[in-house]
């Protein structure tokens, strides 16, 4: 298998799967943007194929370091949707943060490639055109989020049972019971502290804003052929359920186990078997209580901007991402605060062209734009401190 992005938090804990399970999985291809050193270690620990640097200055480095392999050394943007391509490769897992695991993705559907996907950028900007390709390519998507792989694992030999509703469930990251008063204090060392979850930066503040849960819901939209409004997000502190699916006849399955994300990804990478493991269970008798509660959409407003990003279609999902991925940016560089995160959001919502039927290019275009929007965009009151 091929792993892009082999040196962030899906990566690495993909390898850790890859690493317990001998007979039945092996690296042929690792990617990463500019972490050459732990991607040199990688590399010579599961000796793939092929590696991919995306900073270009940084492929001799990595190219002296394995020069006593035979790992060939590429680099680049165009080397990282050349790479999926491969003949040995039969699953590629999208590991990338953000909208740049869209057009590898794309390259290796093209390619007849199975995906492992945990970028889900990549369903939220283009769902419709990544769907088609997998369709006409007779691709499978495994989804790697751990609410998406539920909600797979629950649909699994139901075949035309008519689906009434997807529960996606949320834990309400580390301000849960927050009000939009009290966010406004928030620092950038406790938004990225997650109650449950060890995750990559980007995705923990997008926890803790709701926007990933938001981004979910548009992932399922797309993965599982539902409309929006057949999606509800449920707020479960404990992260034990991770997803239901609800049927016409009133039925609910649902899917629980620990909150650790190597059984999401084992489960994409092995299916359709369930590869045996040695990892910690979980047991009742640990989490006598299970809670629900409904998601605050006022002080959260993220979650509600997906939802109607979602419903509007076209471009404005990719809109959302965009200005997010740019928000999420400043927010960690200390341009902003946490309630402009989703001030932000809403700007560019409401200042980027809509298109009701984008193509591929021009929804790199709105990319591009709203990216433009996003950077220029000033917050009316002054940063509090990080």
């Amino acid at each position: 298998m091929a792993i892009l992005g082999s040196t962030g938090s899906i990566g690495t804990q993909a390898l850790e799967v890859i690493a317990d399970q001998p007979d039945h999985l092996h690296v042929e291809v690792l990617t990463a943007h500019s972490q050459c050193d732990l991607l040199i270690e990688q590399s010579l620990r599961f000796r793939p194929n092929a590696v991919v640097i995306g900073d270009i200055g940084q492929r001799d480095k990595v190219a002296a370091a394995l020069a006593s392999t035979d790992t060939k050394v590429y680099a680049g943007e165009e080397a990282l949707e050349q790479v999926v391509e491969m003949a040995g490769i039969d699953v590629v897992l999208t590991a990338l943060v953000g909208a740049a695991g869209l057009r590898p993705t794309l390259r290796a559907i093209q390619a007849g490639k199975d995906i492992a996907l945990a970028n889900k950028e990549t369903l939220v900007v283009a769902g419709a055109l990544v769907m088609e390709e997998a369709r006409k390519s007779g691709v499978a998507i495994h989804p790697v989020d751990s609410e998406h792989s539920a909600i797979y694992q629950c649909l699994a030999g139901e075949g035309h049972n008519p689906i009434e509703k997807l529960i996606l469930t949320a834990s309400g990251g580390p301000f849960r019971g927050w009000k939009s008063e009290a966010l406004e204090q928030v620092t950038k060392a406790q938004a990225l502290k997650h109650p449950n979850w060890t995750m990559g930066a980007k995705i923990t503040i997008d926890s803790a804003t709701l926007m990933n849960k938001g981004l979910e819901v548009i992932e399922a939209r797309w993965l599982f052929d539902v409309p929006v409004d057949a999606i509800e997000v449920v707020v479960h502190p404990q992260s034990i359920i991770h997803s239901c699916v609800q049927f016409r006849d009133g039925s609910i399955k649902a899917q629980l186990g620990l909150p650790d994300m190597k059984l999401p990804i084992a489960y994409a990478l092995g299916h359709p078997l369930r590869l045996v493991n040695d990892w910690p269970r979980f047991s009742f008798f640990d989490c006598p209580q299970f809670t629900f509660e409904a998601p605050d959409l006022r002080a959260f407003r993220n979650l509600a901007a997906a939802f109607e990003a979602a419903r509007r279609g076209g471009n404005a999902p990719a809109i959302l991402n965009a200005a997010n991925e740019i928000a999420v940016a400043r927010f960690l560089g200390d341009e902003i605060r946490f309630p402009d995160l989703m001030h932000l959001v809403d700007h560019c919502m409401a200042h980027v062209d809509f298109e009701a039927h984008p193509d591929l290019v021009s929804l790199l275009e709105t990319d591009a734009a709203t990216r433009a929007v996003a950077r220029q965009w000033q917050p009316s009151a002054a940063l509090k401190p990080s």
